[in-house]
């Protein structure tokens, strides 16, 4: 069986956080459930767009939509973990980029990784309905500049 591989840039990450693992995202295995995984690099990435003054709906006079989505499970995270999300951006065009995220835990003395994830993102026009062109101080921030 092959496997989702998700390859990070060398460079250190545009943005990161913590999160705690709540008793809701815990399964029927006693430990961090796939589903909430996606919920929480969502999290992490609202916390980058309010790091840089913006949401979803208005970043730098962007608006973003999610296309697709790729996570690989790379470890247990448990109930009060603190999970540490490293946000990067990749493939930046004229109207989409790649975030990645490093999730890892520090369990047992030792940092561990929880998931890799991949989320491809689209600059969207929500009054047209259609795929936008990404403004240049979008582009600055993802590529790790500061506006």
């Amino acid at each position: 069986m092959s496997r989702v591989k998700i390859k990070f840039p060398d460079e250190k990450p545009l943005f990161s956080c913590s999160i705690s693992v709540r008793i809701g995202d815990i399964n029927y295995g006693n430990h961090l459930g796939n589903d909430s995984v996606l919920s929480i690099i969502h999290e992490a990435r609202m916390q980058l767009l309010k790091s840089w003054g913006g949401n979803e709906l208005d970043i730098k006079n962007n608006s973003l939509i999610m296309a697709d989505v790729m996570i690989s499970y790379r470890g247990e995270a448990f109930y009060g973990d603190k999970l540490n999300v490293g946000i990067y951006a990749d493939d930046i065009t004229d109207r989409s980029f790649d975030l990645l995220y490093h999730m890892s835990a520090e369990q047992n003395g030792q940092v561990k990784d929880i998931a890799h994830a991949k989320t491809g993102m689209l600059c969207f026009d929500y009054s047209t309905r259609k795929i936008a062109l990404m403004n240049e101080e979008l582009k600055t921030l993802l590529k790790g500049g500061v506006f």
